[in-house]
Order: structure tokens, then sequence, then C-alpha cells
């Protein structure tokens, strides 16, 4: 998997995790029905950090300018934002190339080269606890509840 194909994929599941939930709302405001919104919800959130996390990812591998880098997390927020700002990135060649730490690739210069390093050279650990991380953090932010509250 590529830094284009990863970000590319979470940028489009993002979007569509947005069709979800804004139709979801609408069910929930236009129809009175509600049974969808704690899923499309739940399913947005997740993504939404999974997105931010591969983004930051992505910034680091890559090099991207920080206000590149910003913009892109950013934009999670805007619903669809996510697909122009991918192109645009992609058009600029800011996707192109793999990963610079994976092994045999170039040696860790600072602490986000020296995580992705870790990352690279062991994916099947870096997943779980990436999973893991994220499944905590989304855990955190249900039990908070949800951004807008009821009432």
């Amino acid at each position: 998997m590529t830094p284009r194909k990863l970000f590319t994929s979470l940028a489009f599941a993002e979007a569509v995790t947005w069709t979800l939930l804004i139709a979801a709302l609408v069910a929930k405001y236009g129809f009175d029905n509600e049974s969808f919104t704690p899923v499309a919800g739940g399913l947005h959130g997740f993504v939404f950090l999974s997105y931010a996390a591969v983004t930051l990812f992505v910034w680091a591998n890559q090099k991207w300018p920080a206000r590149t880098g910003i913009l892109g997390v950013l934009l999670a927020v805007v619903p669809w934002a996510t697909i122009p700002f991918e192109r645009s990135v992609d058009r600029r060649g800011l996707l192109d190339g793999g990963w610079r730490m994976a092994p045999g690739g170039e040696e860790p210069a600072n602490p986000a080269d020296k995580v992705a390093a870790l990352v690279l050279r062991r994916p099947v650990a870096a997943a779980l606890v990436a999973l893991v991380l994220v499944a905590v953090v989304f855990f955190v932010l249900l039990m908070l509840g949800p951004p807008i509250p009821k009432g």
C-alpha cells in the first residue's frame, strides 16, 4: 500500500461517511427516524479519526509543508472536502513515491521519522496498536456524548 493509495482510500471513505451521516440527520429531523443516526455517527467518527491519523502519517512521510498538512486535517470537518484536497495534493505530486522509512529506506532523522520507521518496519503490530488507539479515542468521545447535546 503506497502513501497515495492509503490517503486516497481514507479521503474517499471520509466523504462517504459524511454522506451517511447527513442522510441519517435528514432521516432524524425530516422524518423523525433516529434509528440510523447512531450507526452513521459512529462510523463517521471512526473514519474521521482514521483519516486524521493517516493524514498526519502521510504528511510526515511526504514532507508536506505545515500549511498543507494542517489544511488536510482541518478539511475533514467540512463535508466532502477531503476529496478535492486529495485531488489537489495528488495533482501537485505530493502523494508520489513510497514510504521513506520502510525497510531498506532512509534512516530516521527525527521523532516523526522514528515513529514512521517503527510502523513501517513492523506493520502488523503497528496496525494493531493504531486500531486500539483509534478505538480508545473513539470510545472516550462516545462516553463524552454527541457533539451537540440533546435538549
